[in-house]
């Protein structure tokens, strides 16, 4: 969420990066004119209120003297009621101002590569080079039929079209892909490992910018209102939702594996087939908490630590920087991270990388203690960073697809051999 103070004291600025977004700026002038009656009517419940105490003081004083107080008293109490009502109509502007803010995206950094839609995204990097098959390789849907790893048919019968069922070796393939990122988030990239509730209430999807404006996207557990989570983003980014973290502990980093559940609302007419686009899928989670000055170094680290892993898997990827008008909503810059389709011929998004600086923290209310040359301590906003390490449906239709032999079997990349078992399937 945007501090209100920015949007006050620097509205053409804001302006400015919202419509880099290609998003409508109007919305900055209902705020301002929200805002504007709301302080209008604090400056006024202000007087009331230091007349109110000096009535109080002076009724106190004609009591103290036994002088009759009833027309102060009566005054007294025209200027509560006065004052109540204030407080209610500010109580209400907030509401209408909370609600306005909720809907406005993170802004821009300066860095961003300035473009209207994902067809002005920048790569900025290639790893690998296509295998050349002697062979049609198959797609994913087909060699999971033909080697009995995978049923869409019965995933569907169970849950739906987009809730896919692993089975024999390609469930333990499964497996040891997320072993195999957890492990190495853990051992060798700094991240502490934790396991989340899948479920989230209204407070903790709200914290991470998820509801109300994703809301049609989400799995609603009406009864108990509480929601699937879209990410492990929401639950991580919530451990420590309205406390105070000390300075010597960051950065912070959590890295965690939870089933990932999406309605994928308005995704009618995509490409749905397969993995290609799953309503429930599988995630390993990186979610960074630090000092707003090492944000941006922090991103980068978590960029490399995710396609490391496809390096020491063999996976051919691209790293893709988003423009302005492509970036999610609550980031401020963001890498994608595809892998190449053999069967599909493309690019497959397998990750995204961002930092949200002080966006998320502010309504989850995250905060540190920054000692200062003084002796004092201030309070500010951590930086909260996210990304997928990896997500797998994405990176299995790669991983099946290129490492396919022509007798259509799969090889097990190298560093999973240890936690299937198993070279071949």
């Amino acid at each position: 969420m945007l501090d209100i103070k920015l949007i006050r004291d620097n509205p053409e600025l804001v302006k400015e990066k919202l419509k880099l977004r290609g998003e409508d700026d109007k919305v900055i002038h209902r705020i301002q004119k929200i805002d504007s009656d709301r302080l209008e009517i604090l400056h006024k419940l202000e007087k009331l209120k230091e007349l109110r105490n000096k009535a109080s003081d002076e009724i106190a004083v004609m009591k103290k003297n036994k002088l009759d107080a009833s027309t102060a008293i009566n005054q007294t109490r025209l200027l509560g009621d006065e004052i109540k009502e204030l407080d209610s109509q500010i109580k209400n502007l907030e509401t209408e101002l909370e609600k306005e803010l909720y809907y406005i995206p993170a802004l821009p950094d300066e860095s961003v590569p300035i473009g209207k839609n994902e067809t002005e995204n920048v790569e900025v990097k290639v790893w690998g080079e296509k295998k050349s098959l002697t062979f049609k390789p198959k797609d994913h849907i087909e060699l999971g039929k033909s080697l009995d790893i995978l049923d869409f048919d019965r995933g569907t019968k169970i849950a739906g079209s987009g809730f896919p069922l692993y089975k024999g070796k390609g469930a333990t393939l499964e497996r040891a892909l997320i072993n195999f990122m957890l492990d190495t988030h853990i051992s060798k990239n700094g991240y502490n490992e934790v396991i989340t509730p899948v479920l989230a209430n209204r407070a903790s999807m709200e914290a991470a910018e998820k509801v109300p404006k994703f809301e049609d996207d989400m799995y609603y557990i009406q009864r108990d209102d509480l929601f699937a989570i879209p990410t492990a983003e929401v639950s991580i980014l919530n451990i420590h939702r309205d406390e105070i973290l000390k300075e010597e502990e960051l950065p912070m980093r959590y890295s965690g594996f939870t089933n990932c559940f999406r309605r994928e609302a308005g995704s009618y007419g995509k490409d749905t087939k397969g993995f290609l686009r799953v309503h429930q899928f599988n995630k390993v989670e990186l979610i960074n908490f630090c000092k707003p000055e090492d944000s941006y170094n922090e991103l980068e680290k978590m960029l490399s630590d995710a396609t490391r892993l496809l390096e020491d898997l063999n996976i051919h990827y691209r790293v893709i920087e988003l423009c302005t008008g492509d970036l999610g909503f609550a980031a401020s810059k963001c890498y994608d991270i595809e892998v190449w389709s053999y069967a599909e011929d493309k690019w497959l998004e397998a990750s995204s990388v961002s930092n949200c600086t002080d966006f998320q923290s502010r309504r989850a209310k995250v905060r540190f203690k920054r000692h200062g040359g003084d002796g004092k301590q201030k309070t500010e906003l951590v930086h909260i960073l996210n990304g997928s390490g990896l997500a797998t449906s994405r990176l299995m239709v790669a991983l099946l697809e290129s490492y396919q032999t022509e007798d259509g079997h799969i090889v097990v990349p190298e560093v999973l051999k240890k936690y299937t078992n198993f070279e071949r399937i």
